[in-house]
């Protein structure tokens, strides 16, 4: 694997708090030195009242991109079955533009999904299908997003990071090896080796070096466990989520000593 530094990335739930204390939440996130700041693209809580307070995802990374300066940021991940391929491209290049600032690099990192959450579907209108199908849909609308920023004026600022989420062995990681510059991971530890090799055989088949993706992992648990084991693995992107409505940033600095400790 190419040797990468170790980063932190917090998804910021939009659920069960109003925006002012995302909005404190999101600057407190970015001065502690987190390197990505994530939401999720759901309509509705997925735990908790199910009925409680919620926010869209792509209108509040418009802030975002207004309200941070260095932090990297972005959805984990997008639904694709809710819009358009090219306008998902399109909202993806203009944030990457809001957020560039002095630097005239944007920082928006596109992680997007087949989509699974069945409410949002019936709620808002959307085709739920089977996970097949949607998986089906996300393959075809990849190729037309990479076509579309390749078309638009302005282009984007870089070559927008694409995250793809998910580690299913047929579908998902085949995606992956074509498409991703992240793979974000559910996998218990005991199985990532097994799953890379899966992902190497598809990165091969496609001819692509699999070290050019990056290796994300999700913390369901939030403690340190495993933590050296999937780093020893390749593993160099570890994400926390925290849900309000009060934030909790402690168990987040704990993540940045182990972080700051594995780069020096």
């Amino acid at each position: 694997m190419t040797s990468r530094p170790v980063r932190i990335g917090v998804q910021l739930q939009p659920q069960h708090v109003l925006y002012p204390k995302i909005r404190e939440t999101v600057r407190a996130v970015e001065d502690l030195g987190v390197d990505i700041l994530f939401n999720w693209d759901h309509f509705f809580p997925l735990y908790g009242d199910k009925d409680g307070l919620h926010f869209e995802a792509w209108t509040e990374l418009g802030s975002w991109a207004e309200l941070t300066s260095r932090i990297e940021f972005g959805t984990l991940v997008n639904c694709n079955s809710y819009r358009n391929a090219d306008l998902q491209a399109d909202m993806a290049r203009t944030l990457d533009h809001i957020s560039a600032g002095s630097t005239g690099v944007g920082r928006f990192i596109f992680g997007t999904g087949s989509g699974w959450f069945e409410r949002d579907y019936d709620e808002y209108g959307y085709e739920f299908g089977t996970a097949g199908s949607r998986l089906d849909a996300l393959a075809e609308a990849l190729p037309r997003i990479e076509a579309r920023w390749a078309k638009l004026n302005p282009a984007p600022t870089r070559k927008i990071p694409v995250m793809i989420g998910g580690g299913g062995e047929k579908k998902t990681l085949r995606l992956v090896a074509k498409h991703a510059d992240i793979w974000h991971s559910f996998t218990p530890v005991d199985d990532f080796e097994r799953k890379l090799g899966i992902l190497a055989e598809h990165c091969d088949a496609v001819g692509r070096d699999i070290s050019e993706i990056e290796l994300s992992h999700e913390q369901q648990k939030k403690t340190l466990d495993g933590a050296d084991a999937l780093r020893e693995h390749g593993v160099t992107l570890f994400t926390l989520g925290i849900n309000g409505p009060d934030y909790d940033l402690d168990i987040v600095k704990q993540w940045l000593t182990w972080r700051d400790e594995q780069n020096a």
